[in-house]
């Protein structure tokens, strides 16, 4: 058969099963007393109106059976359910805040938190009929869709995890991390809050943090205190070394003994326009700042009064000037002229 007859064939076969169509929907129609089911219901809300105007309230009964009571059982649930959400993630973190690790024990009271919430919503919707297949997958829908839009929260929540896990530092640490240097005052699931030296709170992205170099200054109980210093070279090293031991000895109280610590005064390097000196000792770390300060300063002290000079980066310029016979032997270097202001202006004399 031609393709032509072909199509035409298939054309009118779908008209006949349009109009087929059409015909069952009239002859349904008909049967159907769409005017009687109008009045069906017109008669029905006189006959509620009627009832509530004879004091009948069985209609606002009914209601508040089947909705307004589930509805405010399923709130005071979901508002008793946090009270206890809240206490007993409370109760629980409590000694591990205490006798482990504070911030184990504020990342184990909101996850305790969260999963007696999510009990308790799956209950109450599971009491007012909702389906828990149906909602679980609306539910890994809404998960998609937001974890394509928030991939960079999601990111955070990761880092947060780990930084959970792993522990580079803990609630209460001095640490130098994503260009921040800060105390840190809490570690949350998406982010890191930190107190600057100048008393400012910066909050820093989890993924910021465990993506670049961290620096946990106050991990360590002992620190170093080092002060670079560069004298005179017509000082004397002996008495150089002298005056910077006693600078040393003034904070002997303070220094930390044994284990190759202690205090040094090294000669550390010849410069350019000074001999430099090392000045070291180890603290404790909460002493480190104000003990560097009071080093730095005694330093400068005993070197004044030693006699010995601190001196500044100087350069030495030598400017050199041919004579005449070696002007006379290059003739191709012409030496510049110098003109008096009456050479130059004529006019002015």
């Amino acid at each position: 058969m031609p393709a032509g007859s072909i199509a035409k064939f298939d054309s009118l076969r779908l008209q006949g099963r349009t109009l087929h169509v059409a015909t069952e929907l009239t002859a349904l129609a008909d049967e159907t007393d769409i005017d009687g089911a109008i009045d069906k219901v017109h008669q029905t809300a006189v006959e509620s109106v009627q009832s509530i105007t004879n004091g009948d309230f069985s209609i606002f009964i009914g209601l508040a059976k089947n909705y307004v009571l589930p509805g405010a059982i399923a709130l005071a649930v979901l508002f008793f359910g946090y009270l206890f959400a809240k206490y007993l993630s409370r109760i629980a973190s409590r000694p591990v805040c205490r006798r482990v690790d504070e911030t184990l024990g504020k990342f184990l009271d909101r996850v305790i938190f969260y999963a007696v919430m999510l009990g308790v919503t799956a209950l109450v919707m599971n009491q007012i009929g909702i389906k828990m297949s149906g909602a679980a997958a609306v539910v890994a829908a809404m998960g998609f869709a937001i974890g394509l839009a928030f991939q960079g929260t999601l990111s955070n929540f990761a880092a947060g995890i780990l930084l959970m896990v792993f522990r580079p530092f803990k609630v209460g640490d001095v640490v130098n991390a994503a260009g921040v240097v800060g105390k840190v005052d809490e570690i949350d699931l998406f982010t890191t809050v930190l107190d600057t030296p100048d008393n400012r709170r910066i909050i820093v992205p989890n993924s910021s943090i465990s993506g670049g170099t961290i620096e946990n200054v106050s991990f360590h109980s002992h620190r170093r205190v080092e002060v670079m210093v560069g004298v005179d070279y017509t000082a004397d090293l002996k008495t150089t070394r002298a005056a910077l031991q006693s600078a040393l000895d003034m904070f002997a109280a303070q220094t930390i003994q044994g284990d190759k610590r202690g205090g040094q005064v090294i000669l550390s390097n010849l410069g350019d326009s000074a001999v430099e000196w090392k000045v070291r000792m180890w603290v404790a770390s909460a002493d480190y700042w104000p003990l560097h300060e009071s080093l730095v300063g005694e330093v400068k002290e005993r070197l004044d009064s030693y006699g010995i000079g601190i001196p500044f980066p100087q350069l030495d310029v030598h400017i050199s000037q041919n004579d005449s016979g070696e002007a006379a032997d290059s003739p191709s270097r012409k030496r510049p002229r110098v003109r008096t202001a009456a050479q130059n202006y004529p006019h002015a004399a």
